[in-house]
């Protein structure tokens, strides 16, 4: 593989481009600052105008939502797996029907696992532009995103409505529903039901990594994050380990499966037969299966990423909360 081949598959942090009317809360007040990045897959976004900057996917999608401070993501929920973890900020995320449900806080390295089948949302509660990257479960990432029915309401109240289709057309801009196309209808009391309402308890200790009991565990070896044997035991389809300076292999290796490798701090020296390239943290690189490739820090200091890759089981959750 050529270095003009591997580098059209790093989709480089300074070059995401972002989409700002992704979703169906684009215009609502609170909502509308946010930023949506598909990076890897179809992702699951509502607009035509989202870029995407590699379009194969490797079982799973990569996305990241970019917010100022106080700019939040309204409440919703997915069939497969969503994966969070923090790039930069300070984030909390909430979930339940109203958001009431329960909430953790997570910091820069931490990451998530939210339990398939609840409504989540997230806000920014740092003090700058923050980054959250996202493993989504599947090629076709759940089929969208069910919204609770009030962000729907609100969203009609500002302009914006969702066609059954799963496309949204803006009033503002002169767009109404077409033809032969009725709005999303809203999740009526009885398929609400079927939607847990799990507290901070029921979650956090089973579902969030904390970025510095990770690289505690990855001074010797990848610390297994999510998978049969991680420390969030899933099995969403795709299985994520963290890298820091002490577990990286000493010789080339090749896998039989997709790679994604997502770096969270420092600099790191990404080679094989045909060149080499550096990645930094926000990058993301995906490595084809059988491509032999070796890995390593290139600078001193802190150094960990993630690394994601697909495994044999179906995009959904293993251990879903019972409503």
């Amino acid at each position: 593989m050529t270095p003009q081949e591997m580098e059209r598959r790093i989709v480089r942090y300074g070059e995401l481009k972002p989409c700002k009317t992704a979703f169906i809360d684009a215009h609502t007040p609170g909502s509308n600052q946010k930023e949506n990045f598909t990076i890897i897959g179809a992702g699951v976004s509502e607009s035509p105008d989202q870029h995407i900057h590699i379009r194969e996917t490797p079982g799973f999608n990569i996305g990241a939502a970019g917010q100022p401070p106080k700019c939040r993501n309204s409440l919703h929920s997915h069939r497969t797996a969503e994966v969070f973890f923090v790039l930069k900020g300070r984030w909390r995320f909430f979930w339940g029907r109203h958001g009431t449900a329960g909430e953790v806080v997570l910091e820069e390295g931490d990451i998530f696992n939210i339990p398939t089948g609840i409504f989540r949302g997230f806000e920014n509660i740092g003090t700058d532009y923050g980054m959250i990257m996202a493993i989504l479960g599947g090629d076709d990432a759940g089929g969208g995103v069910i919204w609770a029915p009030q962000v729907i309401e609100d969203a009609r109240d500002h302009g914006l409505v969702l066609g059954k289709n799963g496309k949204l057309y803006d009033s503002k801009k002169g767009q109404s529903l077409p033809d032969g196309v009725p709005p999303m209808p809203l999740l009526t009391d009885e398929e609400l039901k079927a939607f847990p309402e799990p507290t901070t308890l029921d979650v956090v200790p089973h579902y969030v990594g904390r970025y510095w009991d990770m690289m505690a565990l990855a001074d010797r070896q990848p610390a297994r994050v999510i998978g049969t044997e991680g420390m969030l035991r899933d099995r969403p389809g795709f299985e994520v380990e963290l890298l820091g300076r002490g577990s990286i292999p000493e010789t080339p290796y090749t896998t039989p499966s997709h790679e994604v490798l997502m770096v969270m701090r420092g600099h790191w020296k990404l080679s094989w037969q045909g060149g080499e390239a550096v990645l930094a943290p926000g990058d993301t690189c995906a490595v084809p299966p059988g491509l032999e490739h070796a890995l390593v820090p290139s600078m001193t200091g802190e150094a960990s990423l993630y690394r994601v890759r697909n495994t044999d089981d179906p995009a959904g959750p293993t251990h879903k909360l019972a409503a």
